[in-house]
């Protein structure tokens, strides 16, 4: 079988997994988010995920990290180091262990690629 090139390009036809940050980790808003993961193959998934305005705590894992590249919107992350915004056509890195808050300030739809490293 010959492996072939997956597009991360549409959600026509799919239906997301619907959910919203949980309960305890919400400081405002309590939004919506839509995920469409089209891609997963070992240690990799990757997709499109949206979501309405709010804020909330986020926690990753020493062995996860997300690429990700804004297509619409704008998110703030809220770390130790201080906050980046990151609009359409930017992308970022939240790195394993990362704990802070990602706030959407905009209404956003970006690509996501996670990676478990360990």
């Amino acid at each position: 079988m010959t492996p072939k090139i997956v597009l991360i390009d549409s959600t026509d036809g799919l239906a997301p997994v619907h959910d919203q940050p949980r309960e305890d980790r919400r400081i405002s808003g309590a939004p919506q988010r839509k995920t469409w993961t089209l891609h997963e193959a070992g240690p990799m998934s990757a997709g499109i995920w949206a979501c309405e305005v709010g804020r909330w705590r986020i926690v990753f894992p020493p062995g996860r990290q997300e690429y990700f590249h804004v297509l619409e919107g704008r998110v703030r992350l809220h770390g130790p180091a201080g906050a980046v915004d990151i609009g359409p056509g930017q992308g970022g890195v939240i790195p394993p262990g990362f704990e802070g808050e990602f706030e959407v300030l905009a209404p956003v739809r970006k690509h996501f690629v996670f990676v478990d490293v360990g």
